[in-house]
């Protein structure tokens, strides 16, 4: 997703109605640097952001960039490393793989494209799908059907044959990341496409904003996650703090539950680290009922282990649950 973000700011700074390619990673074969699904963009000016290789790619993908922004036509570039003649033809790439990359052209401000579908997720910290042609017979190189993370579905074709068949093939791989699937349309058409889930920043909740929690909150965002601090100390959460961070709250942990401005998918991650006994129980009320990914709490596993049993005491959760140690909770 770090990606994702690098290449919409830098989509942003282009003129609206200009062209620019975006070059994306479809299939690989044997070794390779990055995997189906890695992106780059480039401007008409030369300038890029994300990377599909670890340079080896790069500079050839830019030159072939320049004419699908010059014809508006995508083109898929295959680079094979898997034999000795590739040092001959100067890429040197080294890697013994294959790697298909679609470039193709995109225009900025395009409302109803691949930026702006890319734009949603991040936006809306939701994931939404895509299915991209590569490998086609008489299939148009490059056709896409768009699942945003509202459930809606946009294409840049109007075939409603290779509509369906994309939509039922989404369906399919629903939990997987990437799938190569191939297409078979009643017509005899054939094709191959990319199946993507576009996932949105990983949400990290950091409760308490002391000093230990500015690393924790700039590594975070470094990695590209979507990064929120709480803390009850007025001092403490503020934005000068933690300038990295998306959202700083002062919140104390029992209002929590009823601040419309903290919300908590269900992919969530949350470490707790306030330094406060109390602070720290208060919190773990308030969130083991949430559907969290990970919960952390800082601290020596004791402390961790006596608040986990004054709440079993008290009713709030299970024996079980306060001894286990499990996923939920550190």
């Amino acid at each position: 997703m770090k990606t994702i973000q690098a290449i919409l700011e830098l989509a942003r700074t282009a003129p609206t109605g200009g062209t620019l390619a975006m070059a994306t990673v479809m299939k690989v074969r044997g070794s390779a640097y990055r995997r189906p699904g890695a992106r780059m963009l480039i401007t008409a000016d030369g300038r890029t952001a994300g990377m599909i290789s670890g340079g080896c790619l790069e500079n050839d993908v830019c030159e072939r960039a320049r004419e699908v922004m010059a014809t508006r036509t995508p083109f898929l570039a295959t680079y094979d490393s898997s034999s000795p003649e590739d040092i001959v033809f100067g890429l040197g790439l080294g890697c013994n793989g294959i790697v298909q990359v679609l470039i193709e052209p995109l225009t900025a401000g395009d409302d109803t494209a691949l930026l702006a579908f890319l734009a949603a997720c991040v936006a809306r910290r939701q994931a939404g799908r895509v299915a991209t042609v590569f490998l086609t017979g008489e299939i148009a190189l490059g056709a896409r059907l768009l699942r945003w993370p509202d459930g809606s579905m946009t294409s840049n074709f109007t075939d409603p044959a290779l509509a369906a068949e994309m939509q039922k093939l989404l369906q399919e791989t629903v939990a997987r990341r990437t799938a190569l699937r191939g297409l078979h349309l009643p017509d005899g058409r054939t094709g191959t496409a990319l199946l993507e889930t576009v996932a949105p920043p990983v949400p990290l909740t950091i409760f308490g904003a002391g000093d230990d929690a500015i690393p924790l909150a700039q590594l975070a965002r470094l990695i590209g996650w979507h990064v929120t601090v709480i803390d009850a100390r007025p001092a403490y959460a503020t934005p000068e703090r933690f300038p990295t961070a998306d959202a700083v709250h002062c919140l104390r942990p029992e209002a929590l539950l009823a601040s419309p401005r903290v919300v908590f998918p269900p992919e969530s991650v949350g470490m707790i680290m306030t330094h406060n006994f109390l602070h720290d129980r208060e919190l773990l009320r308030a969130l083991l009922p949430r559907a969290f990914r990970y919960l952390g709490i800082l601290g020596p596993k004791s402390r961790t282990q006596r608040i986990l049993d004054e709440l079993a005491e008290e009713g709030f959760i299970e024996d079980g649950v306060a001894g286990a140690g499990g996923s939920r909770h550190e």
